[in-house]
């Protein structure tokens, strides 16, 4: 009697489609692929409703809850092998679940922007430069005149594939000059270096600049012997080191350590612009290569760079919030520079914590993870208060510079020039005059705030935000800073057609022209979104400034982060009195936070600062704490406020918020989702959560959409996310409809 034959169980590919679409998604393999060359993190294009989508392959199973004669088949295999192996998948799995997002949302959230399309993955190789035919048969001795070609020759010749860029400056320093030559002479080529196996510790013959840096002072000292007993296993650290103390050197020796053991570091900062000041520093001290990973990179350069840090090759990767997600085989180090920072915190889509993110990707890694800052956030100080991070002061400035007295400035009554009064207006030119440099600091871009028609009172208005239009003088254009649009500035006033249009209100364009007048002669640049918008503009000004070309710095909070500004000893802070009563929560922390990386840049060198804070409230508590206790008594007092509402970090927030083109869909969405939360409540069990009526957003119309919010609160964390997993579920089982969308944004940093 012959065996039965069984019928074969077909592999099922559970498949996260790419978008905000809950669960996953059962596919049957392609008839041309073998099932074994199919592994979680390749991407997949799949057969969804009537086009097609890009997916990522999760995991496989032997069965699907869906009926067989339903299941389609892949449509096509894009990789070769993973883009993420079982690692990252776990990490980003993690995060879709605490930030309550669609997996497919956070999985491609966390790919290049190429490869969230089907497009074909680029070469991971590297730019770089090879010697041709004619280089390499060429007499090196012919360059005896031209010792800085010679020394390029010998070395790439030395490599005939090619060398990486970064590996040739590292080897050669800036040789701009003498590549260009070899170029026009036909003896170099450019290459693309392929991204190889990890490499040494160190290139014996391409020592770093400087590798020895500045001598540590006893705080430095003990910070990096702290970190290094720590390296191979998971340890969180709080560098909380006043403005100007020399946390920087503390990373750089700290990654030298982990690039010496073959270990790879990651460096997370806030903001664009703080790369490339920092990029410098790091290639000056640190083997390559490095990859940096930023938005504003070329798809393809920021794709290749992701590859060469996924493949081991390179030692560092420096990069804004989503690099907390790039693949590290070798993670031995994550540093997170500015760690208070809000632009840590996505605020559309996959809305997670980069800083967060980097704790829990430390602890799955084994691995140390610094949190640095002058300010820390309230949440990372208690953290440190209840002994889950350690902290590490720095409290004395590098060099033995001095911190910078503050003094609040009353100006009630006072008549203000250039929005300077009597006395700053003195100080300031006391100091220029000494050949010292000043930096005035405004938190307002444009020239003017508004601009109303004196004979009928109009005033532009953004058509699709309820917020003003704010005027561009330079650029002839009304714009709206929450939206983008913009209109050319009318000539005569559109309601009245009257002549008389006046801009109200003080910007960082309209203060340049003023103390241009104030000051005749003193070199003065202005650095805002506005100023730097051509590339390298911003690297041109700084690098001014530097070199003291530049007497009086006047700018937004793009001067108040991370920057270096040895000749300033008069900062000078002119309005931030509108911040001082916002209605977020968070906003005097912001504004302490604010203030003090601002008063940071005076008095960095060996000439003492002095900060001047203009106010009509000197008496304020967030000011009089600062003044009095500076950051340290300010969070104490915060923290004690915080405590006693069980505000974070003493309890958690999350917000469902919703917008619409229609005014009355999102407040209908968040009272169907408030009945579902109350009923789960019930049926849960769950005590201490909260979950308030839906409210307009504080600006309810933006972009034409309309928003709402509704807060749900909790005392403890698990508690909160066992309510969150059951909620977020049925919260999709709400009709969509008139362009609805919505969102949940788990421990949000801005409350508007």
């Amino acid at each position: 009697m012959g065996a039965t034959l069984l019928p074969v169980s077909p592999l099922i590919l559970r498949v996260a489609v790419a978008g905000p679409l809950p669960g996953l998604f059962d596919y049957l393999p392609p008839a041309e692929s073998a099932p074994t060359s199919l592994v979680p993190g390749m991407r997949l294009l799949v057969p969804f409703g009537r086009g097609q989508r890009v997916g990522m392959l999760v995991e496989t199973a032997g069965h699907s809850e869906q009926n067989g004669d339903r299941l389609k088949s892949v449509t096509a295999v894009l990789d070769a092998t993973a883009l993420l192996g079982p690692v990252d998948l776990a990490l980003i799995r993690w995060a879709a679940d605490y930030y309550r997002s669609p997996l497919g949302e956070a999985l491609f959230g966390a790919l290049p922007v190429r490869l969230r399309r089907a497009d074909a993955r680029l070469d991971p190789g590297s730019p770089g430069l090879r010697p041709t035919a004619a280089g390499l048969n060429l007499d090196v001795a012919a360059l005896g005149r031209a010792p800085a070609q010679r020394r390029v020759m010998e070395c790439l010749r030395a490599a005939p594939q090619g060398l990486a860029m970064p590996t040739l400056k590292a080897r050669l320093g800036s040789c701009v000059g003498p590549l260009k030559a070899l170029r026009d002479l036909g003896l170099i080529e450019p290459c693309r270096v392929a991204a190889g196996p990890a490499p040494p510790a160190a290139i014996p013959d391409a020592p770093v600049a400087d590798p020895a840096g500045p001598v540590l002072n006893p705080e430095q000292t003990r910070a990096v012997a702290a970190v290094s007993a720590a390296l191979g296993g998971f340890a969180p650290f709080v560098l909380d080191g006043v403005t100007g103390s020399g946390k920087t050197e503390v990373y750089i020796r700290l990654i030298a350590e982990v690039i010496a053991a073959g270990r790879q570091a990651l460096v997370l900062v806030p903001e664009i612009g703080l790369t490339p000041q920092l990029r410098d520093r790091l290639a000056h001290r640190l083997p390559g290569p490095h990859a940096v990973l930023h938005s504003a990179l070329p798809e393809a350069e920021r794709e290749r760079a992701w590859h060469s840090a996924a493949a081991g090759c390179a030692t560092l990767v420096l990069g804004t919030r989503s690099a907390c997600f790039v693949p590290l085989p070798r993670l031995g180090l994550i540093v997170v520079d500015e760690e208070h920072d809000a632009s840590l915190k996505q605020q559309e889509g996959f809305r997670y914590s980069a800083r967060d993110l980097a704790v829990r990707r430390a602890q799955q890694a084994g691995c140390p993870v610094v949190l640095g800052s002058a300010t820390p956030s309230l949440e990372t100080l208690y953290n440190a208060r209840l002994g889950r991070y350690r902290r590490l002061h720095l409290s004395q400035r590098a060099g033995g510079a001095q911190a910078p007295a503050i003094a609040l400035l009353d100006i009630r009554g006072q008549t203000l020039s250039a929005g300077l009064s009597p006395l700053l207006r003195a100080q300031v030119e006391a100091q220029t005059g000494a050949g010292n440099q000043v930096l005035l600091f405004l938190n307002r871009r444009g020239y003017a705030p508004v601009l109303t028609c004196h004979d009928c009172g109009w005033v532009g208005a953004c058509p699709h935000c309820d917020a003003r239009l704010t005027l561009h003088l330079k650029l002839r254009r009304l714009w709206c800073h929450h939206c983008g649009w913009f209109l050319t500035t009318p000539s005569k006033c559109p309601d009245c057609q009257g002549l008389d249009l006046r801009g109200l209100g003080l910007g960082t364009e309209r203060l340049e022209e003023e103390l241009q007048a104030v000051f005749p002669g003193v070199r003065l640049a202005r650095v805002d979104r506005d100023s730097t918008r051509r590339k390298g503009e911003l690297d041109r000004l700084l690098a001014a400034s530097r070199s003291g070309e530049i007497q009086i710095l006047l700018g937004t909070q793009m001067l108040a982060k991370g920057h270096d500004f040895p000749g300033v000893t008069l900062v000078g802070i002119l309005d931030l009195d509108h911040t001082l009563y916002a209605s977020d929560f968070r906003a005097p922390e912001r504004t302490a936070q604010l203030i003090v990386q601002v008063a940071g840049r005076a008095g960095r060198a060996d000439r003492p600062g002095r900060v001047v804070l203009q106010t009509r409230h000197p008496e304020h508590p967030l000011l009089k704490s600062l003044i009095l206790g500076g950051y340290p008594g300010f969070a104490e007092v915060a923290l004690t406020e915080r405590e006693s509402a069980q505000l974070p970090p003493f309890g958690h927030l999350v917000l469902l918020r919703a917008d619409a083109p229609d005014v009355e869909v999102p407040m209908d969405f968040l009272r169907q989702g408030r009945t579902l939360a109350l009923r789960l409540l019930g049926d849960l069990g769950e005590t201490g959560v909260a979950v308030s009526s839906p409210v307009p957003a504080t600006m309810e119309r933006r972009a034409g959409r309309y928003r709402a919010q509704l807060l749900v609160e909790g005392p403890e964390r698990l508690g909160l996310q066992r309510f969150l997993a059951s909620w977020a579920s049925k919260l999709w089982t709400i009709p969509r409809n008139r362009g609805l969308r919505w969102s949940l944004d788990v421990d949000p940093q801005e409350m508007l």
